[in-house]
C-alpha cells in the first residue's frame, strides 16, 4: 500500500514541477471555495471541522514531506491549498459574526425615533427609501432597519420641515419619529428564491417596513454628505437635459441612480441580456478610466517637454485612477463598483510598470481582495457573473487561435473592422456561454439573444452614450451642452430599442426550474477548468460541463409549489399540445409571488385562477383538484381562507385527500395520506417544491443550517 501512495505521490510531485499553469488563480478559487464551504454546511461544529481538517493536512504535510526535497512541490501545493482553504472558511464565518443583525421576533407596528443613515430615491416606485439607525426601545440595542416612504408623505413632510437650503428634510444626517410597519427579513418564498434574509444580514438589517401616517422631523440634517448632494444633484440635472425613459438610463449612467427606471424597460433589458449594462460595473468604469487615460495621454503628449522628461503611462494611469475612484464614490460605491474599481486600479498598476495588464493573474488578485473585504459576494449573482463574464475574456483572448486571428496584418480599414466586429460577436457569444448557468440558477430565466443584442449595445454605451452625457456635462458649465444631450438621448432610444426588440422575439427567454447544487458546482468547476488551464488538457473541462448540462436538461419542473406562508399555492399542468400553464390558488396582487411562482415553474404565461379552472372544485373555504402524476391520482385539499370550518367535517375532507396545503394550524384529527402543510410545517421547513412521480419534497430548510439569518418559525 506505501508504495502505491509513493507512486501517486512521485507523479503529483513531477505533475507540479513541470505543469506551466499559474498558481494564483487557483489559490483564489480555493479561497472562494472555502466560503462556500461555509455558506453549505449547516452548523458551528462543521464549520470548525472543516478548519481542523484544513490544519491537520498542514501539519500532516510538514509532518512527512519535511525533509524531502523530492516532495518540494507537493508540500507547498498541500500546505498552501489547505491554508488558504482555512482563510476562506473563517473570514466569511468572522464576518458573519461581526456584521449580521439578527431579525426582530415577528411583525410588529411601533411608534421609531432613527437617525438617517442613507437615502435611495426610486421614482419609479413612487416612493424613497431610508435606511435608519433606531433604538431597540426593550432591548436597549441599536438595530439598522430599512424604510419605504411614498411620495406623497414625503412631498408633505418636506412642505412642513423643508432645509434651510431649500432641499428635502429627509436626507442622511436628519433625525426622524414615525410609526412604521415592520416586518423581519423575509425568507426565500420558495426553494431556490431570492434568500432576502440572508443579504439582510450581511447588510445589517433587523427589519424592513413602510411608513404607516406621516413623518415628524425631530432634528434636520446640518448638511447632506456632499457625495449624496452630487449624485442627487447630477441625477436630476441629467433626467432635466434628457427626457422619458433614456433621461432614467442617462441618470443611471451618470450617478448611478436606477431608481426611476420603469419596470417595462428593466424587463426588456434584462430579457434581452443587457442588464449588465444598468449595474454601474466594470464596463462603467472600465469606460470612464480608459477614456481619461486616453485624454491624458494625448494631451500630455502634445508637450514635449513632458513628452521627453516624464513618463507619460504612470501620469495618464494616475489620472484614470482619480477619475475611476471619483466615479466609484459618485454612483455610490456599491459593491459590484468597488470591485470593477479595484480590478481596474490593478491593470492601471500593470500599465504603468510595463507589464501585461489583461492576466489571469490581475483577476485573481482581484478577486482576493472582493473577497477579503465582502466574502459572502461570492454567493450573489454580481460577483459571480462579474468574475466569470472576465475570467471568460481573459481565456478567449489569451489562446493561440484567437491571437492569430487578432494578430497585426496588412489589411484595408473594411477587413480590420470586420474582424473586429466578428471577434466582438465571438466575445459577446462566450461570455453570453458562460454566463447561462449563473443567471439560470439565481434568476430561472435567461435571455438568449443577448450574444447579438450586445454587440451593438457595448459599443454604443461604451463609446456613444457614456462620452456624449460626459461631454454634455462638461459643456453645460458654459451653456451649450444641449446638442450632445439631444445625440445622448438618441443612442439612449436606440439602445431601448434594441432592448425591446430583442426582448420581444420568439423564444428570446429561456426559463428553468430551480438547479440543484450539484448541477452548478459541475458547471462551475468544468468552467474554470476551461479557462485557467492551459494547452490541449483544458479541454477536460468539456466533461464536467457537459454532464451539468444533462443533468440541468433532466431537471423535473415541480407539479405543487407552496409558499412560505401556504397562502400562494402554484400547480403545473400540462396541455395536450404540450403548453405548460399555471394554476394559481390566490389571484396575487403581489408582483413579488406571482413572478416567483412562475419562474420556479418555468411558465411564461400569466397564472391561472384555480377556481377558473374547470378541472378543480372550489367553495368559500377550500379548493380540491386531482392530478395524474406517476401512474396514479393525487387529490388535493387546498384552503382558500382562515375561516373555521366544523373539525369533522375538515377531518373527513383531510381522510380523503392525499396533500393538504393552509396558512393557519390545523388540528391533528386532519390527517391527509401523504403530507399536511399547514402553517406548524411551515414554519419550520419554510416554502416546499413537490414532485409528485418521485415523491419528492424539496424545502426551503433544507438549504439554511444554523446561520444566523434562519430561524425556524420566523414567520
Amino acid at each position: 500500500m506505501s508504495s502505491i501512495w509513493s507512486a501517486i505521490a512521485d507523479r503529483a510531485e513531477r505533475f507540479l514541477a513541470e505543469a506551466g499553469f499559474d498558481r494564483a488563480p487557483w489559490l483564489a478559487v480555493l479561497f472562494a471555495g472555502g466560503i462556500l464551504t461555509w455558506f453549505y454546511l449547516k452548523s458551528p461544529w462543521q464549520w470548525a471541522s472543516a478548519i481542523g481538517f484544513a490544519v491537520i493536512t498542514t501539519i500532516f504535510a510538514l509532518a512527512v514531506w519535511r525533509d524531502h526535497s523530492n516532495r518540494d512541490h507537493l508540500r507547498n501545493a498541500v500546505i498552501a491549498c489547505a491554508l488558504v482553504f482555512a482563510c476562506g472558511v473563517s473570514v466569511i464565518w468572522l464576518r458573519s459574526e461581526l456584521v449580521g443583525a439578527s431579525a426582530i421576533e415577528r411583525p410588529s407596528v411601533e411608534r421609531v425615533q432613527g437617525y438617517v443613515l442613507a437615502r435611495e430615491d426610486q421614482p419609479a416606485q413612487d416612493r424613497i427609501r431610508l435606511t435608519l439607525a433606531v433604538r431597540d426601545a426593550e432591548a436597549g440595542q441599536s438595530r439598522k432597519i430599512r424604510v419605504n416612504v411614498p411620495f406623497e408623505t414625503l412631498a408633505e413632510t418636506d412642505a412642513r420641515y423643508r432645509s434651510d437650503s431649500g432641499g428635502s428634510a429627509l436626507v442622511e444626517g436628519a433625525v426622524l419619529r414615525m410609526r412604521l410597519r415592520l416586518m423581519p427579513p423575509a425568507s426565500p418564498m420558495l426553494p431556490g428564491a431570492y434568500d432576502f434574509a440572508r443579504a439582510a444580514w450581511f447588510k445589517g438589517f433587523a427589519a424592513t417596513g413602510s411608513v404607516i401616517g406621516g413623518v415628524e422631523v425631530l432634528e434636520k440634517a446640518e448638511e447632506a454628505g456632499v457625495i449624496a448632494r452630487v449624485q442627487r444633484s447630477l441625477s436630476e440635472h441629467v433626467r432635466s437635459k434628457v427626457g422619458g425613459s433614456a433621461g432614467h438610463i442617462a441618470a443611471a449612467f451618470a450617478s448611478g441612480d436606477r431608481g426611476a427606471i420603469t419596470a417595462g424597460d428593466r424587463d426588456a433589458m434584462r430579457d434581452a441580456g443587457l442588464t449588465h449594462l444598468l449595474a454601474i460595473s466594470g464596463l462603467h468604469v472600465t469606460a470612464v478610466i480608459g477614456g481619461a487615460y486616453l485624454v491624458a495621454i494625448k494631451l500630455f503628449a502634445l508637450f514635449p517637454y513632458l513628452a521627453l522628461r516624464v513618463r507619460l503611462p504612470i501620469i495618464a494611469a494616475g489620472i484614470g485612477a482619480m477619475a475611476g475612484i471619483g466615479y466609484t464614490l459618485l454612483t455610490g460605491a456599491q459593491v459590484p463598483t468597488v470591485r470593477a474599481c479595484a480590478a481596474a486600479m490593478l491593470v492601471l498598476i500593470a500599465l504603468a510598470s510595463g507589464r501585461d495588464a489583461l492576466s489571469l493573474r490581475m483577476v485573481a488578485v482581484a478577486a482576493i481582495f472582493v473577497l477579503l473585504l465582502w466574502p459572502e459576494s461570492v454567493v450573489g449573482p454580481s460577483f459571480q457573473m462579474s468574475f466569470s463574464a472576465v475570467l471568460a475574456i481573459v481565456a478567449l483572448h489569451s489562446s493561440a487561435a484567437v491571437r492569430a486571428f487578432m494578430a497585426p496584418r496588412e489589411e484595408g480599414a473594411l477587413v480590420r473592422m470586420g474582424r473586429g466586429a466578428a471577434m466582438l460577436f465571438i466575445t459577446g457569444l462566450v461570455i453570453e456561454i458562460a454566463l447561462m448557468p449563473i443567471v439560470l440558477f439565481h434568476f430561472h430565466r435567461a435571455g438568449l439573444y443577448g450574444a447579438a443584442a450586445n454587440v451593438l449595445a457595448i459599443p454604443l454605451v461604451t463609446f456613444i452614450s457614456m462620452p456624449l452625457i460626459a461631454l454634455g456635462l462638461v459643456f453645460d458649465l458654459i451653456g451649450l451642452g444641449s446638442p450632445f444631450w439631444w445625440l445622448a438621448e438618441r443612442s439612449l432610444e436606440l439602445l431601448l430599442g434594441i432592448a425591446h426588440f430583442t426582448s420581444a422575439q420568439p423564444g428570446a427567454v429561456k426559463l428553468m426550474p430551480q438547479m440543484s447544487g450539484l448541477t452548478i458546482a459541475l458547471f462551475a468547476v468544468g468552467g474554470l477548468w476551461l479557462t485557467l488551464w492551459t494547452g490541449k488538457g483544458r479541454l477536460w473541462g468539456f466533461v464536467p460541463a457537459t454532464l451539468a448540462a444533462v443533468l440541468l436538461f433532466s431537471t423535473p419542473i415541480p407539479d405543487v409549489l407552496i409558499g412560505r406562508e401556504g397562502r400562494h399555492v402554484g400547480i403545473t399542468v400540462e396541455a395536450e399540445d404540450g403548453s405548460r400553464s399555471l394554476l394559481s390558488l390566490r389571484d396575487s396582487r403581489s408582483s413579488y409571488s406571482r413572478d416567483n411562482l412562475l419562474e420556479l415553474s418555468s411558465v411564461t404565461s400569466e397564472p391561472i385562477p384555480l377556481a377558473d379552472w374547470q378541472g378543480a372544485r372550489c367553495s368559500l373555504e377550500f379548493c380540491t383538484i386531482v392530478l395524474d402524476r406517476g401512474g396514479r391520482e393525487w387529490s388535493l385539499l387546498l384552503a382558500r381562507n382562515r375561516d373555521m370550518i366544523e373539525e369533522r367535517a375538515l377531518a373527513a375532507a383531510c381522510e380523503r385527500a392525499d396533500i393538504v396545503v393552509a396558512d393557519r394550524f390545523l388540528p391533528r384529527s386532519c390527517s391527509p395520506r401523504w403530507l399536511k402543510a399547514d402553517r406548524r410545517l411551515l414554519d419550520q421547513t419554510g416554502g416546499l417544491a413537490l414532485n409528485l412521480a418521485d415523491q419528492h419534497i424539496t424545502s426551503v430548510s433544507e438549504g439554511q443550517g444554523e446561520h444566523g439569518w434562519w430561524r425556524a418559525g420566523q414567520d
